[in-house]
């Protein structure tokens, strides 16, 4: 039976709709005033965590419609780990310059908890599995995402707008229990992604085992 043509269109155009979405929440977060000395909400802020929350819900409904129409396409197997790819590292970018660096007389800290070396942790991870899949699926390997990465991305879609929220109600005047809670999340996030990369890594070290065994006359 022939799908709709709008049954056929919707996911790949919820993942238009989430880049679009990512685009914007990193050019408001680009454009936030510097959070060192301010208090009370941000309302660029809001706005940047709102837009997350609505992207990383395309997110789980894009893929459940492909499946669910079998509607799955080539265009929306690239577009669709490209959005994530920008939205949650474009967002974890912003949230470790210095406009979110919140100084006081008594504190010193990023707002929302994400330093430079954290993002460099989340980048690497982002582009070995990339990689990895790449190179096996062009040799005909199965390497769709394992459960260790949809938890991850679950836990970033939580954790990370948790953070941004947290910038954009707080500014400089948060309390020591939310700066703590925020510190957990950004160092969480950070460690459970890395540790997403194991078993990609794990099943590529076996596909490379089973093609040498083939291989070997």
């Amino acid at each position: 039976m022939t799908l709709p043509r709008w049954k056929r269109q919707l996911p790949n155009t919820l993942t238009l709709a989430r880049l679009a979405m990512a685009l914007a929440l990193v050019a408001l977060l680009a454009l936030a005033p510097d959070l060192a000395g301010r208090t009370g909400v941000q309302p660029a802020l809001l706005a940047a965590t709102i837009l997350f929350v609505l992207a990383a819900a395309t997110d789980a409904l894009d893929g459940y419609l492909a499946r669910k129409w079998n509607a799955v396409s080539v265009f929306g197997r690239i577009t669709d780990p490209f959005a994530d790819k920008i939205l949650v590292l474009g967002t974890a970018v912003m949230l470790a310059t210095p406009t979110f660096r919140i100084t006081t007389d008594t504190e010193s800290a990023m707002a929302a908890g994400f330093t430079g070396w954290m993002v460099v942790f989340i980048l690497g991870r982002e582009l070995l599995v990339t990689t990895i899949r790449g190179v096996f699926e062009s040799k005909g390997v199965d390497f769709s995402a394992s459960a260790s990465g949809k938890a991850k991305m679950v836990i970033q879609s939580v954790a990370i707008p948790g953070c941004l929220l947290a910038a954009a109600v707080w500014a400089s005047d948060r309390p020591n229990w939310a700066g703590w809670a925020v510190n957990a999340a950004a160092w969480g996030t950070t460690l459970i992604t890395a540790a997403s990369a194991v078993p990609y890594i794990s099943r590529a070290a076996k596909a490379s085992t089973n093609q040498h065994t083939q291989d070997t006359p």
